[in-house]
């Protein structure tokens, strides 16, 4: 009996009947905005990461040489396998350019609730404009599919942020600042408590007065302080990325997913990649610990892939804690089988229970039928076993009057149809 890998899930049918719901609301909403669906290789060279992140960087990788000697990895992320797609076509492609997959990837990481080694993760990222309307546009996307899941604004907070405005604000003190070091220790804060994260604000090169003074300036909540917050700054940086940020919320608005989004400066979003705005979903009830999905503007990234010049913004929807939430506000789909009919089979009675099952599915039914000859009531234990709605009963003796007989198997009643009539 062989065991399965750590950090490694399998889905038996329920329980995907219930995920392939979710997947399809999500690429549902993706397709309505205009995104369309592209597929990639699961297995890529792993320079693709090493060249950027240094060979340290294949402890987390599942890397190996394959058989030609190649150092290849199964794909721990998405953004330089878009950039080299991007890369390879970027004088025929229409801008912007607005792409989503749904698709697994690997990362040999530690396991813990809401993270395994292999994640299922459905990507949406518009390429090549800067448009405060594109960033805004991807925020209204997640919030139209979050509400189709059966969510609202008193379920899930959509924080939205802004990583020039972090680094204008740590570049205004007079200390040497990290920023990036920084900006990593904002990115922590709400996962740790406040002496914890003023001594990693301190090791990126704050004072702990500047730490604590930092930390009020970022309890900004509304678009007013953001103004107050740019002339503490004093820079045309800090007034330029308040001015996007603003445009962006504004931007939602009209989109009609301001209600779902808060501001909130303490987003930050840990990998340096982000150029602009970023944002997290978190649960509103703060029972489900982890972000629901995350992203924002990465407008350097897929120039440091190989690409040319290329602004986008995007986020990731993950798969391991959004059922957390959904069972949280209870809206997770039911984790059953469906099966419109069962076509049971009594007698020698096998071309017309073929015949009837035909055009059921022809019409775009789920239709089961028996495959292992089994007695009357056997079948009808498997028929309410896979939660079929409707059974067929095909008997010998209603064929020889022209008849088939339904069964409702909620209510157990039955009635009689002209084979000339069924299926409608």
């Amino acid at each position: 009996m062989y065991d399965r890998l750590k950090g490694f899930r399998d889905f038996y049918p329920e329980e995907m009947a219930a995920r392939r719901e979710i997947v399809d609301t999500v690429e549902d909403a993706c397709r309505r905005y205009g995104f369309r669906e592209t597929a990639s290789p699961f297995l890529e060279p792993a320079e693709m990461w090493t060249d950027k992140s240094g060979e340290d960087i294949v402890d987390e990788l599942y890397a190996f040489e394959d058989k030609g000697e190649r150092h290849v990895t199964l794909a721990p992320e998405l953004t330089p396998t878009a950039a080299r797609m991007i890369a390879a076509k970027q004088q025929e492609l229409s801008k912007p350019i607005k792409w989503f997959s749904t698709r697994p990837f690997w990362r040999y990481e530690q396991v813990q609730q809401g993270r395994f080694r292999e994640f299922y993760q459905t990507n949406a990222d518009i390429f090549g404009t800067d448009d405060p309307r594109a960033d805004a546009e991807v925020i209204a996307l997640a919030a139209e599919y979050l509400s189709d899941l059966g969510l609202d604004a008193d379920d899930v907070e959509i924080r939205v942020s802004h990583r020039d405005i972090l680094g204008a604000v740590l570049r205004s003190f007079d200390s040497e600042v990290d920023v990036r070091a920084a900006i990593r220790a904002v990115d922590k804060s709400e996962k740790i408590d406040r002496t914890e994260y003023h001594d990693l604000l301190h090791d990126a090169g704050l004072s702990y007065d500047e730490a604590a003074e930092f930390d009020d300036l970022l309890a900004a909540t509304d678009r007013d302080s953001l103004s107050e917050l740019a002339d503490t700054a004093g820079t045309d940086t800090a007034r330029d990325a308040v001015s996007n940020l603003t445009a962006v919320l504004d931007a939602v608005d009209d989109l009609g997913a301001g209600e779902f989004c808060t501001l909130s400066l303490e987003t930050a979003r840990g990998l340096d990649y982000y150029t602009g705005v970023v944002f997290e979903c978190f649960d509103a009830a703060g029972e489900v610990s982890r972000a629901v999905l995350g992203g924002g503007r990465y407008d350097d990234l897929i120039e440091e892939f190989g690409g040319q010049p290329t602004p986008a913004v995007g986020f990731g929807q993950g798969y391991a804690t959004l059922p957390l939430l959904l069972e949280r506000a209870g809206v997770a789909p039911e984790e059953s089988l469906s099966t419109d009919y069962y076509v049971l089979q009594v007698g020698d009675t096998e071309p017309a229970a073929a015949s009837v099952t035909r055009e059921l599915r022809a019409q775009g039914h789920v239709v089961e039928t028996d495959l292992s000859g089994r007695s009357f009531g056997a079948q009808l234990g498997y028929a309410d076993s896979i939660n079929a709605e409707t059974v067929v009963i095909v008997g010998e003796n209603d064929l020889a009057e022209g008849n088939y007989t339904l069964r409702d198997m909620e209510t157990g009643e039955q009635e009689t149809v002209p084979v000339s009539e069924f299926p409608a």
